[in-house]
C-alpha cells in the first residue's frame, strides 16, 4: 500500500475505536435492520454533501 492508503486505514481504525467507546459495540456486534443501515448511510452522505458545499463556496469566495 501507499502511504496515503495506509493513512486512510489508520483513520478507519481510529474511527472504529471512537465508535466502540461511544456506542459500546463494534460494527460486528451492531445488529441493525437494512433500513436502519441505509438511514445511517444517508445521514453520513448528506453531511458529506454539506461539507463539500462549504468548501466549494469558500474556494469560490477566494476566486480559486
Amino acid at each position: 500500500m501507499s502511504k496515503i492508503e495506509d493513512d486512510v486505514c489508520k483513520k478507519i481504525q481510529g474511527r472504529a475505536e471512537v465508535g466502540l467507546k461511544k456506542y459500546g459495540v463494534s460494527m460486528e456486534d451492531e445488529v441493525l435492520s437494512t433500513l436502519a443501515w441505509l438511514k445511517h448511510l444517508q445521514e453520513e452522505l448528506m453531511d458529506g454533501a454539506v461539507y463539500i458545499e462549504k468548501l466549494i463556496q469558500a474556494l469560490q469566495e477566494k476566486g480559486t
